[in-house]
């Protein structure tokens, strides 16, 4: 891809719309050969965009899921210890063998089992793989302070094999829910990017992407009402992937128009909380409606 407009046109036809600041930014990013650090709030399509990406390029996507106490070793590559057990019992019973010549034997890749950020620097069919570090704000200073190190040289070390370095640097893709602040030193290396809602144009343009069946006029309803409810005060906004999720629901219920009566009945795509939910009980969720469809009127 070598212009912008090509990253714009690459992920629409992976059914990922973006303007053109997001297309920009992984132009750069592809070009340059940075990571870029994409943070928002929950459900506006940060990962996606790792999955579109990987698609429209023919990449392989490397997945590793963040997680609170989530470690080097585990993120990088582990031994299976249940393989090495076995081997040492074969070998004790045939009789036995040198012990400093079954360690090497045991510590060996036979015995490795490869983690998404070992993967990551291993060649690939297609070229250098699309390595996605999803929701990194979940981990911890140390893991931080490792994935520096591991994404400046692109090499990690395995005491018992030594280092290993990717012979093409991996596409990365990081993202943040910003559920806390990733340290200054992680995001100076990266290009970075936020991921705000869309507004009700592309919110619309994503939606007929990604619900191509749903009528005209219950797309702009559901786009204009989750539009409307994402200005109240809820402790979590819907973001455009429950957008998608919803109009889902709302076809195969074949509703062909929203009223207060379904709302009410499917919320719980929309809403992922309870005192959220209850904002919406009673007259409140036919004022909302009413100041959408005015606004689209």
């Amino acid at each position: 891809m070598k212009t912008i407009d090509e990253v714009q046109a690459a992920l629409s036809g992976q059914s990922y719309v973006c303007g053109r600041a997001l297309a920009t930014v992984v132009f750069l990013s592809l070009r340059l050969g940075r990571p870029l650090f994409l943070e928002g709030e929950a459900g506006t399509g940060k990962t996606e965009i790792a999955k579109a990406l990987a698609a429209a390029l023919g990449r392989r996507l490397i997945r590793l899921q963040c997680y609170e106490g989530l470690d080097a070793a585990s993120a990088v590559y582990e031994w299976n210890f249940a393989e090495q057990m076995i081997a040492i019992r074969a070998t004790e019973a045939a009789g036995g063998a040198d012990r400093d010549a079954l360690k090497s034997e045991l510590f060996t890749e036979d015995y490795l089992i490869e983690r998404p950020l070992l993967q990551a620097m291993r060649p690939q069919d297609g070229g250098a793989p699309v390595l996605l570090i999803d929701e990194i704000d979940r981990t911890d200073a140390p893991f931080e302070a490792f994935l520096l190190e591991a994404l400046s040289d692109f090499q990690v070390t395995i005491p018992e094999l030594g280092t290993i370095r990717a012979p093409e640097p991996p596409i990365v893709i990081l993202t943040s829910n910003r559920t806390r602040e990733v340290h200054d030193a992680l995001k100076r290396r990266c290009l970075y990017h936020w991921v705000d809602y869309p507004d009700i144009t592309r919110e619309m343009e994503i939606l007929r992407a990604r619900a191509p069946e749903a009528e005209e006029k219950l797309s702009r309803e559901v786009v204009a009402f989750v539009q409307k409810l994402r200005t109240e005060d809820l402790f979590k906004r819907p973001g455009v992937a429950e957008t998608i999720d919803w109009a889902k629901c709302l076809l195969a219920l074949d509703v062909i128009d929203l009223s207060p009566e379904v709302i009410a009945d499917t919320i719980g795509a929309l809403l992922k909380y309870q005192d959220d939910i209850q904002r919406l009980e009673g007259s409140e969720a036919k004022r909302i409606l009413d100041e959408a469809r005015a606004e689209i009127a």
